[in-house]
């Protein structure tokens, strides 16, 4: 699996939505400038993610989005997932191979699949918040975060 920019975009405007104090409603264009991304990109991954329930919108001049739920019960599987994501195996390797080795390749790749997708869906926006704040703290960086 290759985290694509639709996945990495995703997760960093998440992660900056989790730093925001009692997660206020943040601008599109506030994200965006801080993560350095493209807002009418972010704004389209934005409205997929409140799709699947992963961020709300509020209305208004103190309006934008924040987290629909705590840092702790969003995965990144979620993240992936709702924006269309895939993290399935290699796509040559079919459950009806007739040699042995061939069978052992697509034994072995079903298995890392599932391991790898139950990994994502531990791993929380929680986690990642503070491995950045730890790699950070290691750097000497101030309070500035961008992912």
């Amino acid at each position: 699996m290759k985290l694509t920019t639709r996945g990495h975009y995703s997760v960093k405007a998440l992660l900056d939505l989790s730093l925001q104090p009692e997660r206020q409603p943040t601008p599109v264009k506030a994200i965006a400038h801080r993560q350095d991304l493209p807002a009418p990109y972010l704004e389209k991954l934005l409205i997929e993610m409140r799709r699947a329930g992963l961020v709300k919108s509020v209305r208004g001049s103190q309006g934008g989005y924040q987290l629909a739920r705590k840092p702790s019960q969003i995965s990144l599987g979620q993240i992936l997932e709702a924006v269309g994501e895939t993290i399935e195996p290699l796509p040559r390797h079919h459950s009806d191979v007739e040699q042995a080795e061939d069978w052992v390749t697509f034994s072995l790749w079903k298995r890392l699949h599932q391991k790898m997708k139950e990994a994502l869906y531990n791993i929380t926006l929680a986690d990642l918040y503070y491995d950045a704040r730890s790699w950070q703290a290691a750097q000497g960086e101030e309070n500035s975060f961008v992912v």
